[in-house]
């Protein structure tokens, strides 16, 4: 007995030693502290790489899933008619039942003919109803082009491009309130700033596309040829004689104001030939 106590002794006292020592491998998986400014200055690459690609692709899917088609319609018509006023009458009810409006109108009076220029607004549904309407109603039509542009992958990827620009403001804007440093905060307020703009272009050009395609466009123009060239005279025999004679006149006055243009010729012409003249009976002379 007296013995196996000392043995037993040793033995806790052993067991002891070896719990409150730390392990090899334990000492090697402990880990420094981080430190905080070093975080602060990740760049956006380091901190939204890994939201980048699934943001995108997430996106992408949803987008693809909700944008319904975006078509774009443009025309262009012209049309001869026989009385300008009434045929301009003829369109502004034409406009009115198909909720159309007039975006810019031209008015352009030549010797030849009388000229209206419209560009008109429809919508989208009511643009081939509107062509229709115009095709032989006020007057002979001379010209007509439509056109029909698919804008849906442009509007697509517009989408997409806005809606992860507005992740990547939002994570700059976190990042600016965690921010340590002066340099850190400038540089994170102008990376906001470019990410801004690039929003309101984004939108602005969703805003044009949507205008577009919800409003067709029409370039309407509308002429009347004169029978002369003359806007302010009459049509008869007497008044196209008296045309005559007055164009005649105008020409044969146009004619003397040229002559007289040329006075300084009929002066040193003369000159010069008494010059020569006087030269060669010198020559002869001698």
């Amino acid at each position: 007995m007296n013995k196996i106590f000392p043995v037993l002794l040793l033995c806790i006292t052993l067991t002891g030693c070896s719990q409150s020592e730390p392990k090899a491998s334990e000492i090697l998986m402990v880990e420094p502290p981080q430190d905080k400014n070093i975080t602060n200055r990740l760049t956006i690459s380091e901190k939204t790489e890994s939201d980048k690609n699934s943001s995108t692709l997430q996106t992408s899917h949803q987008k693809t899933d909700t944008i319904s088609k975006k078509i774009i319609k443009n025309g262009s018509m012209t049309i001869q008619v026989g009385d300008l006023k009434k045929a301009q009458n003829q369109t502004a009810e034409i406009l009115k039942k198909n909720n159309a409006y007039v975006q810019q109108e031209q008015f352009r009076n030549t010797d030849t003919d009388e000229n209206l220029s419209m560009t008109i607004r429809v919508p989208y549904q009511n643009f081939d109803f509107l062509i229709s309407s115009f095709s032989g109603s006020i007057g002979s039509v001379q010209s007509k082009n439509i056109s029909s542009n698919d804008v849906t992958e442009q509007y697509t990827d517009t989408s997409i491009k806005l809606a992860n620009t507005k992740i990547y403001l939002e994570k700059y804007r976190d990042m600016l309130r965690s921010a340590a440093t002066t340099k850190d905060m400038l540089e994170i307020q102008e990376k906001i700033r470019g990410l801004e703009d690039e929003i309101d272009i984004a939108e602005g050009t969703l805003r044009y596309i949507d205008d577009r395609v919800n409003y067709s466009t029409l370039e309407l123009s509308l002429y009347k040829e004169k029978v002369r060239s003359s806007a302010t005279s009459k049509i008869g025999f007497g008044n196209r004689f008296a045309d005559s004679l007055t164009e005649g006149w105008n020409s044969f006055v146009g004619f003397l104001l040229g002559l007289v243009s040329f006075w300084p010729f009929f002066i040193l012409i003369p000159f010069i030939i008494f010059l020569f003249k006087k030269w060669r009976a010198r020559k002869k002379n001698r």
